[in-house]
Formats: structure tokens, sequence, C-alpha cells
């Protein structure tokens, strides 16, 4: 059998529910970000926005007020009614006075996109209206700034545990600042759980599944003071435990059995990556080793092996690269490998790194220490980097 992984070069040190076929606010504002503001960017911010040298129509698309307040022409938006929207019958090319951009007619499936979006309510980020001349917006992206200023830039430090007047045991420094936010709030930590209780919790906790009644008598008639420890190893030995916590790690690498799209393919060999990542949390591999496979599994000269089969684990790590939607015979073959980069990168920052670079695709970001330069810099190692199969025989 063969894998299909993406060879890559290892890189970096490195809101409410939404109509309109998009599942939650998170995925709306991705939606946004990803599709909607940068052709209204690329296509419109020329003409139609607050740094634009003259605006014409006296319509601005630099934020949804104005969106909604519109131009000569009336409103641009009717939120969650695409078919009412000027803005669609514009970019539709729908009324032959009214078409924009009027240069360059945007693809259908952009056009979509915007019916999409207005359909779900016109989503946009919680920001302030820009200002023409406004010189309180700063004007140049200080990446040094930022990394000294911001929180999670900053060296760690270990904090000073906070003075309780709880007489309970603690046992953790966790538990110090739990219980001074408990006693700053007028609050009493809660009763401990029972045996029966605990159990139950511990086992959905650690696999996902209910205590048997044997588990229950065999716990309840241990008078062992180790009893809890014991059940807990028992637990984390279980094969049942890489299953469960196996599947919270496909839900952060967006894992699925098929490419998605109008026709929906099915990924070959993508159980493999399943099983590994069920393999590895059952193995107890670091945390810093397992980040290393995945993103360039491909690379090690002594890769991790299968401990019976002698095939190679490390590289199979490497398939969460190449799990994003896959369209079928795009116009823009280009534009769709960008679209796949974007996806790559955006499902790799989140899950390693905690930070959304994807943002930085159109614009330095907002808020984090991530410059477009990063970003590029990022689709520069997906780009030189290809898809190969390799042999999950012994040895191989």
């Amino acid at each position: 059998m063969f894998r299909s992984p993406l060879l890559l070069a290892l890189f970096l040190v490195t809101g409410g529910t939404a109509r309109g076929g998009l599942a939650d606010a998170t995925t709306a504002l991705t939606f946004f970000e990803e599709k909607i503001r940068p052709v209204l960017a690329e296509k419109c911010y020329s003409c139609h926005s607050a740094g634009a040298e003259k605006i014409k129509g006296s319509l601005k698309v630099d934020h949804l007020e104005e969106l909604l307040a519109g131009g000569d022409t009336g409103p641009s938006l009717v939120l969650g009614k695409p078919e009412e929207s000027l803005l669609v019958e514009a970019i539709a090319y729908e009324n032959r006075d009214l078409q924009m951009p009027p240069k360059e007619r945007l693809a259908p499936a952009v056009v979509a996109d915007f019916r999409k979006w207005i359909a779900a309510g016109a989503p946009w980020p919680d920001e302030p209206v820009p200002v023409a001349g406004d010189q309180s917006l700063p004007e140049v992206f200080d990446l040094e700034k930022r990394r000294r200023e911001h929180w999670s830039w900053r060296p760690l430090a270990v904090p000073t545990d906070p003075a309780l007047t709880f007489e309970g045991p603690v046992r953790s420094p966790v538990d110090h600042f739990i219980l001074a936010r408990l006693e700053a709030a007028g609050l009493s930590p809660a009763e401990e759980a029972d045996d029966r209780t605990w159990l139950r919790r511990v086992h959905f906790d650690l696999t996902g599944l209910p205590p048997s009644r044997e588990d229950i008598h065999r716990f309840l008639d241990d008078a062992s003071p180790q009893r809890r420890a014991v059940v807990v190893d028992g637990l984390l030995a279980s094969p049942h435990f890489g299953e469960k916590w196996a599947r919270h790690w496909m839900d952060l690498v967006r894992y699925a059995e098929t490419c998605g799209h109008e026709f929906n393919y099915p990924i070959d060999h993508v159980f493999e990556y399943r099983d590994y990542l069920i393999r590895a949390f059952n193995a107890d591999v670091p945390f810093d080793l397992f980040a290393k496979e995945h993103i360039a599994g491909d690379l090690f000269a002594t890769p991790r092996r299968h401990p019976r089969e002698d095939f190679n684990e490390s590289v199979l790590g490497t398939g969460f690269w190449y799990l994003h939607e896959a369209t079928h015979g795009p116009t823009d073959v280009l534009a769709d490998e960008a679209d796949h980069q974007a996806n790559q990168i955006d499902v790799y920052s989140k899950a390693f790194l905690g930070l959304t670079v994807s943002c930085a695709r159109c614009h330095d970001h907002k808020f984090d220490a991530i410059s477009t330069a990063d970003y590029y810099a990022l689709t520069g190692y997906l780009h030189s980097s290809v898809r190969t199969e390799r042999s999950m025989d012994p040895g191989g």
C-alpha cells in the first residue's frame, strides 16, 4: 500500500449561528476574510474606500455600515437578501447601467460567494469605520513593536501564587488561581464528586465510553488509597484512549475522508493518517516529535518506525497537509492553488501556533505580530513542495 504525503521543508521556528450555509459565527467571519474582503480590497477600494483619492458615487465599501448606508443610488446591501441587494446586481452585471467593477467582470464563483455572504447576514468583524485622513490609524506595520507589546510574545515568567483564605487542600498551582477567583466572586468550591460520579467522568474524559457494570463494582469494592490512580493508568493504557483523543485532533486538522466540493471524491488512503493518530496518542509520542512529524515528517533522517511492521510512522503525519477541499476542473488553476495554500496555512497556524496567520493573506494582521511577508514566505514553502507516494512496506 502507498501513502501520498506532501513533501515539505520544516518552516517557522519556527459570533451566533449564521444563516445561508455558513455554520457559525467563526465560520462566517473566516468566509468573509478569505472570500469577500480580498475582492473588495483588490477590486473596489481604489474608488470606494476611505483611502481613495476620490470616492465615486458617494459609496464606500470598506465597512458594513458604509455598505448599508450606500451611495448615490441607495443602500448597497439588504441583509439576508442577495436578490434585493444592489451590490449583487452590480457585480453580476444584471443592470447595463450599473456594472462593477467596470473594466473586468468578476468570475461567477466570486459573485456566488457574495450572494452566500449576504444571505448569511453579511457578517463583518467588529472594527471601527475607517476615517479618511485619520492619523490615529497606523500607517506602517511595526512587527517588532507588536512583538514587544503583545502578551503572547513576551518572555515566560512564573507568576506568584495569590493569597488565599481557603483552608482546604490545594492540589496544584493552578488551583491557587481558580480559588482566588472564586473567593473574589464570593463563591466556594463545589463539593468533591462521589466515587461513582468520578468514575463515570474519568471514563468519558479519557476514552469517551461509560464504565461497565463490572468496572463500577470493582472500583467501589476497592478500598485502596491508590484506586483512582489505578483507574486512570488503566484508561490511559486502553486502546480507546487513542481513539477518543485522535478525534479531537482530527477536528483541529479538518479531517475528512472525502475532498468536498460538488463531486466530493474520496481521499485515497486517508484512513492511514487517522490510524497514525490513534497509534501516536496510544504510544504517548512527545508533542514536539508529533508536531515535527506533521510539519516535515518526510524529511527525518531517522524516522520513527512501527514497532512490529517496521514501516515509516513519521512520514504519515504529513498527511494532514492535503486534507483541504479540492475543486473539480477549476477555471483558474493558480487561484485554486492559492486557495488550497491559504487553507493549509490557516489549519497549520491555528493547530500548531494558535494564530490566524491566514488573515495576513491580504493585509498585515490587525492584531498579531504577523505580516503579509510572513504569510507569503509560508506559501513559498508550500508552492515549492510536491506530493509523492511512499511505500508502507516494511523498511519503506
